[in-house]
């Protein structure tokens, strides 16, 4: 049996790129705050009052991660869950003044991260690699059902005109 090219696998290549993210945001961006914790950071600064899974949504974290995330950044003193007066079950989440502090810093540290990772791309490459990169995650979230985790494929069924 002959060895695959590894290169022509997507899963491969995008294992290889969130490795390199990694890298890049422990080293440029931060050590304490991790990619998904600033983006739920930075949902709440678009968008203060959001509820968890709303949050989890938009952000694009499952129920369990987000959770644990929320929790985080709660220990941290970044955000305050607030209960909802409408609905005494659900909580609503606010970034404190310490958590918008580190949205700023993080922020410009990120913008920086972004250009050293998308370097080796010309301008028109970069937008032609966000649009795709878009419409492949835009795809693959669509395999699951919304809140079950569950997935909307097995093994052998067509997606995106490809076979799962």
């Amino acid at each position: 049996m002959a060895a695959v090219d590894l290169s022509a696998h997507p899963g491969h290549l995008a294992r290889r790129l969130q490795q390199a993210h990694y890298l890049l945001w422990n080293t440029m961006v931060s050590e304490e705050t991790t990619s998904p914790q600033f983006a739920v950071l930075n949902a709440l600064v678009a968008e203060s009052g959001l509820d968890q899974r709303t949050v989890g949504e938009r952000v694009g974290l499952d129920r369990s991660t987000i959770a644990e995330v929320i929790s985080r950044l709660g220990r941290r003193g970044l955000l305050d869950k607030v209960r909802d007066p409408q609905d005494g079950r659900r909580f609503m989440l606010r970034l404190t003044e310490e958590g918008l502090r580190v949205h700023r810093k993080l922020t410009v540290r990120t913008a920086r991260m972004n250009q050293v990772f998308l370097a080796p791309l010309s301008g028109e490459e970069q937008a032609l690699f966000f649009d795709l990169i878009q419409r492949v995650s835009d795809a693959a979230e669509g395999l699951r059902h919304p809140g079950s985790g569950e997935p909307l494929v097995t093994r052998g069924e067509p997606f995106a005109g490809g076979v799962v």
